[in-house]
């Protein structure tokens, strides 16, 4: 196939661009590098099936012309992670709605398959365990800018769903939860490699709050397989699923586990919210997936561990780091093995 996939550069996009080129897809890739790297795709630029373009999803001409010689998009690119949305409000909301709102009209005008990525930040506040596509969302004040990006998320999906209601485009929503792995960063906010980082370096591993609040983090090859899946069902169009594990854990928790896991001195320090996140912040208490609407339609399982993702993440912050690995862990190429296990399984 020829696939577009915008936000290619970035942390899910460049594992599922490897997935599509390993399976003989010819790719195209938009991306501003506003959270995205673009020593994510570096390795990929002398493969001939590979196309890269720095631009935004913003840019209508852009998108159209790429998406013309495509049969289906992948839309990713958007504002990421609790740092950035709350430092960059306008941003967020602008990249994250008008991109999706261009990216779902260009496809219109053609008539191609769009994968929409969204994020379980819709849920909100929701109470719900396990958290199904059908619960209703619960949010917080517009005056916390934390809630913007859940708003902007969800707006995406509405758009989705009324040009597939209205206009018959075939679109499929996947709601990601705490998507971790190789290449993911901590600049933005995400919690594993910013503990990771710290704990290797010696700092203090900061809990923000009081570190009860539980989260499922899911491998990124996992999400990458089944949204592939998802893309080759045609009864998945029209949908919205949960993708991702639920295999629960505290962010203490977390913290500790990968303090051992690195063998690291680090202490752990909480840090309220109101000192982490200037302008005031909100949070959930649980954020766990209900996974039975996506394993009744497609073969979606995940197969790696929190502990596997975590040394997999160690691995990879070290040889970014250029540090050696912590006695005693396993120490194998995680770029490699996310790679071949995203091939594999898609």
């Amino acid at each position: 196939m020829k696939v577009l996939v915008t936000g290619g550069a970035g942390f899910i996009g460049s594992h599922l661009v490897e997935a599509l080129l390993g399976r003989g897809d010819e790719v195209w890739v938009i991306d501003d590098l506003s959270t995205g790297r673009e020593q994510n795709i570096a390795h990929l630029m002398d493969n001939p099936m590979f196309h890269w373009h720095y631009g935004t999803v913003l840019d209508k001409t852009l998108v159209g012309e790429v998406m013309s010689q495509c049969d289906i998009t992948f839309h990713l690119a958007a504002a990421v992670g609790v740092a950035y949305v709350v430092k960059n409000p306008l941003k967020s909301l602008i990249n994250n709605i008008k991109g999706a709102e261009v990216v779902l009209e260009e496809a219109c005008a053609e008539m191609k398959k769009v994968i929409l990525f969204s994020s379980s930040e819709v849920y909100g506040k929701g109470n719900g365990v396990p958290l199904k596509e059908g619960d209703d969302r619960v949010l917080g004040p517009t005056a916390v800018s934390r809630w913007s990006y859940a708003t902007g998320k969800a707006v995406d999906e509405f758009l989705a769903f009324a040009y597939w209601r209205e206009k018959g485009l075939p679109t499929v929503i996947v709601r990601c939860f705490n998507s971790c792995g190789p290449r993911q960063t901590g600049d933005y906010g995400m919690v594993v490699p910013r503990f990771v980082t710290q704990a290797l370096q010696g700092q203090p591993m900061t809990v923000y709050g009081n570190g009860k609040q539980s989260r499922c983090f899911s491998y990124v090859g996992d999400i990458v397989s089944g949204v592939l899946l998802l893309s080759e069902h045609s009864e998945a169009i029209g949908q919205v699923f949960n993708i991702g594990t639920d295999e629960e854990i505290t962010i203490e928790g977390l913290a500790r586990k990968i303090k051992e896991l690195t063998r690291s001195s680090s202490p752990i320090e909480h840090v309220p919210y109101e000192k982490a996140y200037d302008g005031g912040f909100e949070d959930m208490k649980r954020r766990v997936p209900d996974l039975r609407k996506i394993q009744s339609l497609v073969d979606y399982k995940p197969t790696v561990s929190l502990d596997e993702l975590l040394v997999l993440t160690i691995n990879d912050i070290c040889e970014r780091l250029k540090i050696a690995t912590p006695q005693g862990l396993p120490c194998a190429s995680s770029s490699g093995l996310f790679a071949s296990a995203a091939v594999k399984k898609a």
